[in-house]
């Protein structure tokens, strides 16, 4: 059985493979893992590098077949209440990891467990108004351009005007947002809070470029996110990190030229749970995802000018009825549990199940791989 490549630091200079899992375990309140984790020393051309990983007999007990969803409860772990406990989740998983997860420093390696910590404490806070074509902000500290769509206003906070647009215990209000928009809100708020504490010059960058412009879409995955997984080499289906973002694609062709309904971008919280920002106390299993991606293609509709349209209420009625019924749950989850077929792409054989897996890049003064566009 071949171990995973699970975390890989460059550039370390101590010598010492015991001493050296040793500090790393320390730093990352993981010290109680030490039997079970092994770990190398070798070298680049940088010089040094170290890599942990946890023992394949041990992810063989706590995460069958990288299937990592469950671990939360297998382990008890409480990671609502318990800061300790989704980090202790976020380093497992790491330590899991199929494909490398690489920093250049220890200290990067830190600020990428802090960043997967605010995502998903901000994605549980966040409750907005699906709207495919509408948006809104609070006009306190946003104002909206034509041309470059939102920016926040002169002298107002990024991260204040960001937990004001999504989350409604401090606004009072839910704002209407498409959910690939929200899950930018979610990734640009918990890396913008780790880089005022880590790297406030590159913060401040941040902060005038919103001030100007915002970034999106394609640009946005560019600058802020890093990629594992392929449709070559696809992840493991059930293996996530809680800070994962992941795209659940909707593997009917006809009801997903219903704007907005193509498929749903969705953030992994641990605890086996995914955002649902429009019912943020009503959070996915994968299975509900699964039914209700499902479900789509019988809540379609056409509108008076003959533009695609999903009944939600109906989705929601056709789901509560097929849970009902064990066996039509096992027929729809193993359709949709398949990894997605290539953009375009419609056949009976895809299901919804992304390939690949976007966490936040590198943001250390130093080493930081995040580099902000010009205005």
């Amino acid at each position: 059985m071949q171990h995973p490549q699970g975390i890989v630091i460059h550039g370390w200079a101590d010598a010492d493979a015991a001493h050296s899992r040793q500090q790393v375990l320390q730093a990352l309140q993981a010290t109680d893992l030490a039997e079970h984790v092994h770990s190398q020393l070798g070298t680049d051309a940088q010089g040094g590098v170290f890599q942990l990983w946890l023992s394949p007999a041990q992810i063989a007990l706590w995460a069958p077949g990288l299937d990592t969803l469950m671990l939360g409860q297998k382990l008890q772990l409480d990671i609502v209440n318990s800061e300790a406990d989704l980090l202790r989740e976020i380093v497992l998983t790491l330590l899991m990891g199929p494909v490398a997860f690489e920093f250049p420093s220890l200290d990067e390696l830190l600020s990428a467990l802090r960043i997967r910590r605010n995502m998903v404490q901000a994605a549980r806070k966040t409750n907005l108004a699906f709207h495919t074509s509408q948006a809104e902000r609070p006009e306190d500290c946003w104002r909206y351009d034509e041309e470059r769509g939102f920016v926040i206003r002169a002298g107002a906070s990024l991260i204040d005007a960001l937990i004001k647009a999504t989350q409604p215990e401090v606004s009072g209000t839910l704002y209407a947002f498409s959910c690939y928009r929200a899950s930018e809100y979610v990734i640009v708020l918990a890396i913008a809070q780790e880089l005022a504490q880590c790297n406030p010059p590159l913060y401040q960058q941040l902060q005038t470029l919103w001030q100007q412009r915002p970034i999106r879409s394609g640009e946005f995955h560019e600058v802020f996110l890093r990629e594992q997984g392929s449709m070559q080499a696809p992840l493991p289906p059930r293996y996530y990190v809680p800070g994962d973002r992941t795209w659940f694609r909707n593997p009917d062709g006809v009801s997903a030229e219903a704007s907005g309904f193509e498929g749903s971008w969705v953030m992994y919280m641990g605890g086996g749970l995914f955002t649902n920002f429009w019912k943020r106390d009503q959070p996915y299993t994968l299975e509900q995802k699964c039914l209700e991606i499902y479900h789509w293609r019988n809540g379609l509709y056409f509108d008076e000018e003959g533009e695609e349209r999903i009944d939600e209420d109906k989705v929601d009625q056709l789901v509560a009825q097929t849970r009902q019924d064990p066996a039509e749950v096992a027929r729809i989850q193993a359709l949709m549990q398949r990894y997605r077929e290539a953009r375009g792409i419609y056949t009976e054989a895809g299901g919804c199940i992304d390939t690949t897996r976007e966490f936040a890049r590198w943001v250390r003064p130093g080493t930081a791989d995040l580099v902000l566009p010009a205005p």
